[in-house]
């Protein structure tokens, strides 16, 4: 059943845009010199009316905000892309926009998506530049569309943040882009080999520490760092502490009780 109302939805704005020549054709001019307009083009002059407009924005935001948090492309998808193909549709309608603002739109999807699965970041900016210069192309005046995008912008943040801190809510459609694994050591992930089993270990210093230098542990070499000044050559010491390939040693007094 959800599946049947999201495809009728979905068919709405095809509709529209493909009865567009036929809509246009379909006004004429009356005896008495009043213009008749079809049912379409009174759609579309109520479709760019200012208020109409600011809501059309606001769904198709929402609608694309929802989407995030769907595993897939689902309803609010949908409802969202018809918004903004309403939105594009009433001006097109009316002439206060052309084919080129609609192909800006398009343009600007693609590079966006295209920017979910290529590095960098100047495609996402281009994308994201285009789609909102779309609007502006399309829109009649520059200041009340900039005021309806704002609004637009508002609310969308507003249900975002409502989604991830009311709701708990997790942006599914990142999911598969996004490296959830992190190479720690409880994961068997290490940079270097940590030597822990070398503390407490007595062995020999084979150069004088100030603080640095090597020490013998049986037959081999290590290099270690000193945990407090300097001991000289041949001196025994203690390993207190590994650090990944950092060794911290201690000066062995044999009367030390350990």
């Amino acid at each position: 059943m959800l599946r049947r109302f999201a495809g009728y939805i979905c068919s709405i704005p095809v509709f529209y845009l493909l009865s567009f020549p036929t809509g246009v054709s379909a006004s004429m001019m009356k005896g008495d010199g009043q213009t008749s307009y079809s049912f379409l083009e009174q759609l579309a002059l109520f479709i760019t009316h200012p208020i109409v407009i600011t809501i059309l924005l606001t769904i198709g935001f929402l609608g694309f905000v929802v989407e995030l948090f769907t595993p897939r492309i689902g309803l609010p998808g949908i409802v969202g892309t018809s918004a903004f193909l309403l939105f594009f549709y009433g001006h097109l309608v009316t002439g206060l926009a052309n084919v080129s603002a609609l192909i800006l739109f398009a343009v600007g999807i693609v590079l966006i998506l295209l920017e979910l699965v290529l590095p960098g970041g100047i495609i996402g900016i281009f994308g994201f530049g285009a789609f909102l210069a779309s609007f502006f192309l399309a829109g009649e005046n520059f200041v009340y569309t900039g005021i309806s995008l704002l609004i637009a912008f508002m609310i969308s943040i507003l249900a975002c943040v409502v989604m991830i801190k009311v709701y708990d809510k997790k942006m599914k459609f990142f999911k598969k882009l996004i490296l959830n694994d992190s190479t720690s050591t409880e994961l068997g992930y290490v940079s270097n080999k940590n030597r822990t089993e070398l503390i407490g270990v007595i062995g020999t210093a084979l150069t004088d520490l100030r603080p640095s230098g090597t020490v013998t542990v049986g037959d081999e070499r290590i290099d270690v760092v000193s945990e407090g000044g300097f001991i000289t050559k041949g001196s025994q010491v203690k390993i207190i502490k590994v650090e990944g390939s950092r060794v911290v040693v201690r000066e062995f007094v044999k009367k030390e009780n350990e």
